[in-house]
């Protein structure tokens, strides 16, 4: 998997993890991921950020506190940033081309929003061909009227390790 893995960090934005509202256990989330960019540097496997552009005014908007990489995650000299404005981190960004032309065939990816831009990139690069891990306990989204957050998490969990990705807990991704 070495040669041909790059770690994905899907919108670990400061935003997500502050106000009144933050995502569900995102101290653990950031912890986690942590860990699995040190793991990645270690082994000298690419590191790409996500990073998602949101609307004027909003939370996420570009340029704003909110919409910088968290500060325990971020990137250093020689990681990837891509920015996008919906949740799939394929469209209408550079990432498939920066994959291929690294001959990367493998993503193992974390980050928020399970159910939204974590689901979506997920389906997009196994159909076209990727091989994905999906770090079952490093992902993160917000509860509904309807479902708890860890309910939202193990739903996807159940779906995404089903039919498009092979599920890992952060201890047992190994880069090397």
């Amino acid at each position: 998997m070495k040669n041909k893995s790059a770690l994905l960090v899907i919108d670990m934005q400061k935003a997500m993890f502050e106000g009144p509202d933050p995502v569900y256990r995102g101290e653990e989330l950031l912890q986690i991921t942590h860990g699995l960019i040190k793991k990645a540097r270690k082994a000298k496997i690419p590191i790409i950020y996500i990073q998602h552009n949101g609307r004027i005014g909003g939370p996420l908007e570009k340029g704003t506190e909110g919409w910088k990489i968290h500060e325990q995650i971020k990137p250093i000299e020689g990681d990837i940033v891509i920015q996008k404005s919906k949740p799939d981190s394929f469209l209408d960004t550079g990432l498939h081309n920066i994959l291929d032309e690294r001959g990367l065939t493998t993503l193992i990816i974390t980050g928020i929003q399970s159910d939204v831009c974590v689901d979506t990139t997920c389906r997009r690069a196994c159909s076209i061909g990727y091989s994905v891990i999906l770090v079952e306990n490093g992902h993160s989204t917000w509860g509904t009227e309807e479902l708890t957050a860890e309910q939202i998490i193990s739903h996807e969990n159940y779906i995404l390790g089903n039919w498009f990705a092979d599920l890992k807990t952060a201890d047992e991704v190994e880069f090397s």
